[in-house]
């Protein structure tokens, strides 16, 4: 029996592979482990972890003791350090990451330094400030690579990875986001005291790169949600340099009872509530990846998601921060319910599955080169 490593370390990336971890811990050819970390322990966003508790998987471990210091460089530290504890206890056979997040970077670097597999999901895409170097960096580390379409793959090759190594499996979130499992809109709107008939979903996360221009851009959006007389569901950022002036931001928004303003929304339940959405806005690669296969119009925010998006995202508005200009697109929302499967096709736990079950896979050598492509 193979031990498999999943770390989360964002309410997102759990949110992405949860139906990964239900089809591995079912199978009997591995065992599942979970490390939990990141954003999952910050209180203010909403001490995620308890989701991950509530879901019932045998082996999961809280990194209670883990530092959250808003300094990157000392949480990737704190988290390769504790990891690699927990690590050296239960002796894995693989690690997946997801993404581009610190934590990701962790269990790359703690694989690969200690000759354990590391599968990386979602690597090869664009993600817009220091999050797009991790995720490179991430993907060079990893010896096994799902990606969720051709470009991605693409971007890997560029990068010297082994095409033998590189998978185009989708995006796991589009699963969930295809399943008849995802409650109703009514249950949704109940368990997050929702009135709203009509709604839109704002999700606007800091750019480390471009700190000192956040007060300015969060100003306009709030604005100009406030002057569009829209009722909105807005969710924190992520906990990067600067979501301590977006959430000061939101307080603007304090006992207006067109707002609903929420820490965190599970994963299920947000989906819900951005299949029945009017639109979305900010700059969340939810607005760039999800609502497309619901077509729900999307406005992006800045140069966070700037290199993520094509001419196919037909439901995408791309726009500065700048109060005028979400107005006017906010007018336009109704000539953009198209519909866009750029991510996956709704079939990427069958293939992972089928992935993990080749015996190619676990004989692999981990040692890389790089391939000259040309």
């Amino acid at each position: 029996m193979k031990k498999v490593l999943f770390v989360t370390g964002t309410r997102a990336d759990y949110g992405k592979i949860k139906s990964l971890l239900k089809k591995v811990e079912s199978d009997l050819n591995f065992e599942l482990y979970i490390f939990v970390s990141g954003m999952h322990l910050v209180e203010k966003l909403g001490n995620t972890y308890k989701e991950v508790i509530k879901d019932n998987y045998e082996n999961v471990y809280v990194d209670y003791s883990q530092a959250n210091s808003g300094i990157m460089s000392f949480d990737l530290g704190n988290v390769i350090s504790n990891l690699t504890n927990y690590v050296r206890k239960i002796k894995p056979d693989m690690i997946v990451v997801h993404g581009d997040r610190i934590d990701a970077m962790a269990g790359a670097v703690v694989g690969a330094l200690n000759n354990i597999i590391v599968t990386h999901i979602e690597g090869g895409e664009l993600s817009g400030t220091i999050d797009e170097s991790i995720r490179h960096a991430i993907s060079k580390l990893s010896h096994l690579h799902l990606v969720s379409n051709n470009d991605a793959k693409e971007r890997l090759l560029q990068l010297g990875e082994e095409e033998t190594r590189i998978f185009v499996t989708g995006s796991p979130d589009i699963d969930i986001m295809l399943s008849d499992t995802l409650p109703s809109i009514n249950d949704a709107k109940k368990r997050y005291g929702i009135a709203f008939d009509k709604y839109a979903i704002c999700m606007y996360h800091p750019v480390t790169t471009e700190v000192h221009l956040l007060k300015e851009h969060i100003s306009n959006l709030v604005t100009a949600m406030i002057d569009s007389d829209k009722n909105f569901v807005v969710v924190y950022p992520n906990n990067d340099l600067g979501s301590d002036i977006i959430i000061s931001e939101y307080m603007r928004l304090n006992n207006n009872n067109r707002f609903r303003v929420f820490p965190s929304l599970r994963f299920e339940f947000f989906l819900t509530l951005l299949k029945n959405a009017d639109f979305m806005i900010g700059n969340s690669s939810a607005g760039i990846r999800e609502t497309g296969v619901y077509a729900i119009p999307s406005i992006d925010l800045g140069t966070r998601q700037r290199g993520r998006f094509s001419k196919d995202n037909k439901n995408l508005q791309h726009i500065e921060e700048n109060e005028n200009a979400i107005l006017e697109a906010i007018s336009k929302i109704d000539n953009y319910r198209v519909s866009s499967y750029q991510f996956g096709k709704g079939n990427s736990t069958e293939s992972f599955m089928k992935i993990l079950n080749d015996s190619r896979i676990w004989n692999m050598s981990i040692q890389k080169v790089f391939i000259d492509h040309r």
